[in-house]
């Protein structure tokens, strides 16, 4: 079997009327597909996934069908496979990525800094960097193909985006998303805090399935579509450790020259923060 489409990170099997999505070991930073292979990451993505979709299938359906390769054609049952594919419901995906910030940081906290607002949503004065915002904001952005960079929108314009593509339903389908997300959002961080992790900001994505519904697609709340930071010593006012990916960014930002290579004792602490997340998130181990 071959991928009808590959990401930077997943490969999406056709398996009739269903898609056999396989997180890959693969890991991008800043758009680009590093050099190295972070063994087992695909694993923590899939699972998680599993997890989160399971712990929120009370606010919006999901197109998880099966991460169990018995229920995959014989091609996935093998070592390579397990524990990284998920079967999923074919959908129609919209072409929007609905980010969601609880707290700011990154590029949105060097916008505050700048004029105040973060994609163009005035928040409060005197905010510090890693401040919980008082409520949490939903940035949607465009999605780029492979190399180019998503570019963020306002709610106005993500109502264009879709009524462009969706005749007559730009703001029905742009009022789900929005709602859907900070639902999510809501509920997923609240329960990660008793969990001992701040979700700070994550994305999500959505499709249609054969009747027009909304269903949450792709991954969800995994380190690579998020920032987790311990909230043990969490303290407002500079940058947070985390249980993602941005270890890699800090390093490769650092690393100019590292033409986008890792060294090993990077590979083994990012994993060993995803690892560490899954098992404070899911409260087991990962079986890999």
């Amino acid at each position: 079997m071959k991928p009808i489409k590959e990401g930077k990170v997943r490969e999406v099997y056709d398996n009739g009327d269903s898609i056999i999505m396989v997180a890959t070991d693969r890991i991008s930073a800043f758009d680009v597909i590093l050099k190295n292979k972070i063994v087992n990451k695909g694993a923590v993505l899939t699972q998680m996934s599993k997890f989160w979709f399971d712990l929120t299938s009370d606010i919006v359906p999901n197109h998880m069908l099966s991460t169990d390769v018995k229920d995959m054609p014989e091609f996935f049952q093998n070592e390579e496979y397990k524990g990284k594919s998920m079967m999923c419901k074919k959908l129609k995906m919209l072409p929007i990525e609905c980010i969601v910030r609880g707290y700011i940081t990154g590029s949105g906290w060097a916008s505050y800094k700048e004029n105040g607002t973060v994609c163009g949503i005035k928040l409060p004065a005197g905010l510090k960097e890693s401040d919980k915002l008082p409520e949490p904001i939903y940035t949607p952005s465009t999605k780029a193909e492979i190399g180019d960079h998503d570019e963020n929108i306002s709610f106005e314009r993500s109502i264009e985006v879709l009524e462009k593509e969706f005749p007559g339903h730009g703001e029905e389908y742009a009022k789900a998303l929005r709602d859907n997300t900070i639902a999510l959002y809501k509920k997923c961080a609240d329960y990660a805090l008793t969990k001992g992790i701040i979700i700070a900001d994550t994305k999500f994505e959505f499709g249609l399935d054969e009747d027009g519904n909304v269903v949450l697609a792709d991954e969800m709340l995994t380190p690579d579509s998020s920032r987790f930071w311990p909230l043990e010593g969490y303290e407002a006012g500079h940058g947070q450790p985390s249980f993602d990916k941005q270890f890699v960014r800090d390093w490769l930002k650092a690393n100019p020259d590292s033409d986008y290579l890792l060294p090993q004792d990077v590979i083994d602490k990012t994993i060993d923060k995803y690892l560490e997340a899954y098992k404070l998130l899911t409260g087991k181990a990962l079986e890999v």
